[in-house]
């Protein structure tokens, strides 16, 4: 394995843990990540928000950096990316259970690449599509409500419903207006007992402009005036806690490489993932491996499926449909490349890039405040 590569901590330290370590301090019992004892809990997620990018800029960014000082790096799953990171979140589980197994997949209900945030060419019946409840809909068999303050437009989408069925959505209706966002959140608490926050734009503005761009910057500024405005706001027995679903590295123009102008890739029958992580399928998953293999030399690490599933990337146990969802061959780049394809061209336009298991990718912060120790 690469030695700039870090693999995810599922047994101990991973966002999978996260939320079911809340269940276990709100139920009394003895959770996986040693979070402090509170009456309610708040967890947002700051998309894009890795411990290396934080860490790097922390003069940007005072509150999260003084909760840094005393806080923890947890990895998030493999592949880095969004819609498997909220999906990890949500179900409290890694990927080989919960099938969300990248950005883009091959799914064999529809034989077609999938895109899991957008559900475009997705299967009609997601509810069917789903393995596992979400922590969610544990938490109300529990009798214990829970609610999410993120934007009303994401109500109904194929994602929230795989990762967050079971919150009562507080829905946020101006982004940029830390005062309302913590408002919503007071809102919130006044029944439930766990409140899931959702922040898109560091990522957003790091895929546009780059981590550590002027953009970037002013972003990272304004997450940590809302983390500024929430811990302040919220009582002592309540416990903030702030995460991210993956970090980001900038991906130079020499540094990319274009699948199908390069005809020895050729030979694959369908492409997932995304730029730093690649899932291939076709016939001979033996000569696709060899061949991306020969191109790609130490800019990537190639793996057959099987491969990657012993290795624990996607988790302890692999799910039959979780495994068919993953590449014949994964592709998961180092240092700073990437492996762009015409049939995904927005991609072309991304300065900042993730999905891969570099540490600066796969390690998240883990900052708390409130409750007691």
């Amino acid at each position: 394995m690469p030695s700039d590569f870090t693999l995810p901590r599922y047994e101990d330290m991973a966002l999978a843990n996260l939320l079911p370590s809340v269940v276990a301090r709100l139920e009394g019992h003895d959770p996986a990540i040693g979070l402090p004892v509170a009456r309610q809990y708040v967890v947002l997620l700051v998309d894009g928000l890795g411990w290396h990018q934080l860490k790097r800029f922390a003069d940007d960014a005072e509150t999260l950096a003084a909760l840094a000082d005393d806080g923890a790096r947890v990895t998030c799953s493999v592949p880095s990316t969004t819609a498997t990171s909220l999906t990890t979140l949500g179900c409290g589980v890694p990927p080989g259970e919960h099938g969300v197994t990248g950005y883009t997949f091959y799914e064999p209900s529809v034989s077609r690449v999938i895109n899991a945030l957008t559900w475009e060419h997705g299967p009609d019946d997601v509810a069917g599509f789903a393995q596992t409840p979400t922590v969610f809909q544990r938490l109300a068999s529990l009798g214990r409500p829970s609610a999410a303050v993120t934007l009303g437009r994401f109500a109904d989408s194929a994602l929230t419903r795989l990762a967050f069925t079971g919150t009562v959505l507080f829905p946020v209706a101006q982004e940029s207006d830390p005062v309302g966002f913590v408002s919503l959140v007071n809102d919130a608490l006044r029944t439930a007992d766990v409140v899931y926050c959702y922040e898109r734009m560091l990522d957003h503005v790091g895929h546009g402009h780059g981590v550590g761009s002027w953009q970037w910057l002013d972003q990272l500024a304004a997450v940590d005036d809302l983390v500024a405005h929430l811990v302040s706001s919220l009582p002592d027995d309540v416990c903030v806690i702030v995460t991210g679903d993956h970090g980001m590295i900038n991906v130079p123009g020499d540094s990319r490489i274009v699948a199908e102008d390069e005809a020895r890739l050729a030979g694959f029958s369908h492409l997932g993932g995304e730029p730093r992580f690649r899932h291939v399928h076709g016939e001979d998953p033996r000569a696709l491996a060899w061949a991306w293999e020969s191109v790609l030399g130490e800019r990537a690490h190639v793996l057959r499926r099987e491969e990657a599933i012993e290795a624990g990337w996607f988790g302890p146990r692999v799910s039959a449909l979780s495994g068919a969802r993953i590449g014949d061959v994964v592709v998961a780049m180092t240092a700073d490349h990437a492996v762009m394809s015409r049939q995904t061209p927005g991609e072309f336009t991304l300065v900042g890039m993730h999905g891969s298991l570099t540490a600066a990718e796969m390690e998240v912060p883990l900052l708390v405040h409130g409750g007691s120790r």
